[in-house]
């Protein structure tokens, strides 16, 4: 790994651009649509069926800044009724695999997170 004086961007500093990227990334739409783009192209209602939740408005903010950060491509036919499909991009689908391997590894441990949840709550007389 490298160092982070090695690095060109800080984003434990204040003004780095790469906060932007990160908080795009890892929020909750940002990290469910890139992980469901990974394995398929879907057309807009097709990619809100699988993102289980996200109103159409928050997914239409997560594709815009997600392709404006280049994880995402939008590839808008000029047909009628218009058809648009959106996919990763090498970038992406690079981002994709390592939060894929982030939330098979949550999923895969969520009885001991589910368990240390009970302990909590009951120690400090339930929620």
């Amino acid at each position: 790994m490298a160092e982070p004086s090695d690095l060109a961007y800080d984003v434990f500093s204040r003004q780095c651009p790469s906060r932007g990227t990160l908080e795009h990334v890892t929020g909750r739409w940002g990290a469910l649509t890139l992980g469901a783009l990974y394995d398929s192209t879907f057309r807009f209602n097709e990619l809100r069926r699988r993102v289980d939740g996200v109103s159409e408005k928050m997914l239409s903010q997560t594709l815009q800044a997600l392709e404006r950060d280049g994880l995402v491509h939008r590839d808008a036919r000029p047909t009628n009724p218009p058809h648009v499909e959106y996919r990763l991009t090498p970038l992406g689908r690079e981002v994709a695999e390592r939060l894929l391997a982030l939330i098979h590894f949550v999923e895969s441990r969520q009885d001991e997170v589910l368990a240390a949840r009970e302990r909590h709550d009951a120690a400090r007389g339930g929620r």
